[in-house]
């Protein structure tokens, strides 16, 4: 089955399970959808034994989506840009420094703590996995998705200095922990030729500092061109070959397409909806992002609802998952906090927005993605199982959660407030 049909498939799945969410289950779509989709991969996996030929098929048919390449190549490029051009650079410079911290020590004191605390536990069930092979399950799932926060952090009652935080920092801790996940990758292939702080300093600079230059550059280039005309449905499509031949640029040049997608964002929403658009320009462009971000959302979570049927030993692996789950909260905390310790001479960061940050950094398909790019030699089976275990758990029990954190921490700025009054 082709390209075509493959796509037309999953997008009317997609589409009937997100109805069913919204007449039956009524949670957030993200959500609402995986577990249908966790449902119905559970349904088909237990009758698999009636219905042979049908289980077969549907495994070929996902089977033919390259869920790595299509969420890492395309999928994630337009939600970054759809989320980015509503991210305002006045409340980033008001917490420049949470998100510059959080995305680049946060990330790299995770993967650390991560991979550590999963070698000790893997040698203490005597399974012979290198400290290098766990830290790489430690840089991919260290990165907070942007997907998943940005489409659960919207529909809840943030204050937007949090807010910024939590989207801030999942928009830019992909950059970094891409550069330490393929830096290890080379290094476990090429054990021969160690890597330098110098060889990882050269490839940040080219992937992370490259990909935001020229993210700003291609945004630059689209104000130009949309200064000159006034028509909204070319200046929508100048933003979707912005994406497009964005990516692709940036694939050419070697440099992070995430972060290119988010500086393009930034920027597009910043000055060229400000000073380049009318007012229905403006209303038509950010009606068609949220548009395009709804739909591959959809599809994205569902893909990844479906993803469980081509987990593995679940006999065998579960209780390294639950442990994991712990792991990665724990190794989450950690990092926030030690950090927090040195920004509350700079910013306002209490222990409950600590804990907030915590509990919402969520894990979505990034982390999937890069866990299915593995090859089989560096124990793919487990990295892929303990990744989906906590992806699953932070989306659900996280995602369905985190609103109610939320109204804890309005509640105790209320309460706060008339004292500070007195």
């Amino acid at each position: 089955m082709n390209l075509y049909y493959t796509f037309c498939i999953v997008v009317v799945l997609a589409a009937l399970i997100a109805y069913l969410n919204q007449r039956l289950l009524k949670l957030p779509s993200t959500i609402g959808v995986m577990l249908i989709a966790i449902f119905i991969s559970l349904l088909l996996m237990l009758s698999s034994n009636l219905f042979p030929s049908f289980f077969s098929d549907t495994l070929r048919l996902l089977d033919s989506v390259n869920f790595s390449k299509i969420f890492i190549g395309a999928v994630l490029n337009f939600l970054l840009f759809a989320g980015t051009i509503q991210i305002r650079i006045q409340d980033l410079k008001r917490q420049q420094w949470s998100v510059a911290i959080f995305s680049t020590v946060s990330v790299v004191m995770s993967t650390l703590l991560v991979g550590c605390m999963l070698y000790l536990l893997l040698q203490w069930l005597q399974m012979g996995v290198p400290l290098l092979q766990c830290l790489l399950f430690g840089a991919l799932i260290s990165p907070t998705d942007p997907v998943s926060i940005l489409a659960i952090v919207r529909q809840t009652s943030v204050s937007k200095s949090l807010e910024t935080k939590i989207a801030g920092e999942s928009l830019f801790n992909d950059g970094v922990a891409l550069v330490i996940f393929f830096t290890l990758i080379s290094s476990i292939r090429n054990p021969e030729d160690p890597l330098t702080i110098s060889d990882v300093a050269k490839v940040f600079a080219r992937e992370a500092l490259g990909g935001l230059v020229l993210g700003i550059a291609i945004g630059y280039i689209a104000l130009k061109a949309l200064k000159t005309i006034d028509n909204y449905k070319l200046e929508v499509m100048i933003t979707l070959a912005l994406v497009m031949g964005g990516a692709a640029l940036a694939h050419s040049l070697g440099v992070s397409e995430p972060l290119t997608m988010v500086s393009a964002g930034i920027f597009t929403g910043n000055y060229s909806k400000a000073f380049s658009m009318s007012d229905v320009s403006r209303d038509y462009l950010d009606k068609f992002w949220e548009l395009i971000e709804e739909i591959l959302n959809v599809v994205l979570f569902v893909l990844i609802g479906f993803e469980l049927l081509f987990i593995k030993h679940f006999h065998y692996y579960w209780l390294i998952g639950i442990i994991t789950i712990a792991i990665v909260l724990a190794a989450r905390f950690i990092s926030i906090w030690l950090p927090s310790l040195f920004l509350r001479f700079r910013e306002r960061t209490d222990t409950l927005s600590v804990l907030i940050l915590t509990w919402g950094g969520l894990r979505g398909g990034i982390s999937i993605a890069l866990a299915l790019s593995l090859p089989r030699g560096m124990h793919k089976d487990l990295i892929v199982f303990i990744t989906y275990c906590v992806v699953v758990f932070s989306v659900v029990v996280q995602g369905l959660s985190i609103e109610r954190m939320l109204l804890q921490r309005k509640r105790k700025q209320a309460k706060t407030r008339p004292s500070l009054a007195n």
